[in-house]
């Protein structure tokens, strides 16, 4: 192929499991955190309209199932395309070795060359790869791809559904465990204990610093139920 993949020289395999399961686990925490902000934002704007306990679990049950319905299909659909771009890529790969090694031999020594190393090491290196496995060789350094560890649709959108409904169970809970005058002050509370713990969580497994991203969490999510709460009692008065 004449043009390598942005950001595939320099892929160390025997740290693409690490990367991918760090991947994984930091997307099963922002699903946690979409499910904690958006069942919090459905109940306790339900509640500024109405103290009703069954009209509060009927919403809180409701953007529970199909917020997390929602975040499975989404990710199953997106991960769906990634892997077939993937796998395509990797066919156009094995048509391209079969009827120009030579060529492709070249172009990997040229990834090396831009890696960094000399054209002798470059070249030896690429001879090795190529006779060991040429398809791999080009996967994971021109394309960062592992052909044994193409992403999994299902299993992405299992993750997905489940770390939204742990995550929004906590402000549905939260919403129907308390009397109904502090009813919303708790909820309040429990919600932005829980993104602090979900922000400075995002945060290590990014390497960030921990309190730009808690506070972006709390804030963001505080904000959100404010203004459904603002909108709940507002639309409460006006029924």
């Amino acid at each position: 192929m004449s043009t390598p993949a942005a950001g595939a020289t320099g892929v160390e395999p025997h740290h693409r499991g690490t990367a991918v399961r760090l991947n994984r686990l930091r997307a099963a925490v922002l699903g946690a955190n979409d499910g904690i902000v958006s069942v919090a934002g459905v109940v306790v704007g339900v509640a500024g309209a109405t103290s009703d306990r069954t009209a509060l679990a009927i919403a809180g049950v409701a953007a529970l199932t199909a917020g997390a319905l929602s975040m499975a299909v989404g990710e199953y659909v997106s991960v769906s395309s990634q892997r077939d771009s993937e796998r395509a890529l990797l066919d156009l790969e094995r048509r391209e070795l079969a009827e120009d090694p030579e060529q492709e031999l070249e172009e990997l020594v040229e990834l090396h060359r831009a890696a960094g190393l000399s054209p002798g090491l470059a070249r030896a290196v690429a001879v090795e790869q190529t006779a060991h496995d040429a398809l791999r060789a080009h996967a994971t350094v021109e394309l960062g791809i592992d052909p044994d560890e193409l992403v999994d649709p299902g299993h992405a959108a299992l993750a997905s559904l489940g770390a939204f409904l742990v995550g929004g169970v906590l402000p549905l809970l939260a919403v129907l465990a308390t009397p109904v005058a502090a009813r919303v002050p708790m909820t309040f509370l429990a919600v932005l204990a829980a993104l602090t713990l979900t922000g400075a969580l995002s945060a290590r497994l990014g390497r960030a610093e921990r309190r730009p991203a808690v506070l972006r969490n709390v804030v963001g999510g505080a904000l959100a139920m404010a203004i459904t709460f603002g909108v709940g009692t507002l639309v409460g008065l006006a029924v």
